[in-house]
Parts: structure tokens; sequence; C-alpha cells
């Protein structure tokens, strides 16, 4: 019987889409287009998001 892995947890803030190119409009003298590579600030380009720690409340 095939084991279960848990499910990895996708970044809210990109969908799990963390490097995008984009486009900036002018193009160069062969006739591309010159383009940006931009990674999501919130999991770093990973596209999945870390566990939460464990954080001690109280004394």
């Amino acid at each position: 019987m095939p084991q279960r892995t848990p499910a990895a947890r996708v970044c809210r803030a990109c969908d799990g889409f963390p490097v995008v190119a984009v486009t900036t409009g002018t193009r160069r003298t062969d006739g591309t287009r010159a383009t940006l590579r931009v990674t999501c600030p919130a999991c770093q380009g990973t596209g999945h998001t870390r566990p939460a720690a464990a954080v001690r409340a109280g004394r």
C-alpha cells in the first residue's frame, strides 16, 4: 500500500508560481523583448510556505 505524504503548503502570495518574467516593453536590436525575472518576496522563490515555528506563550 502506498504511503501518503503530507501535502506541501502552497504560498498564498504567489499561488505556487514563485518566479515570473515581466516584459519591459522595449525591444532589443535582434527583435526580442527585454524581460525581468521577479521572485516572490514571501517565499523567496520556493513556491511553498515554511511550517509555522513553535511559539512558546506564557511563562
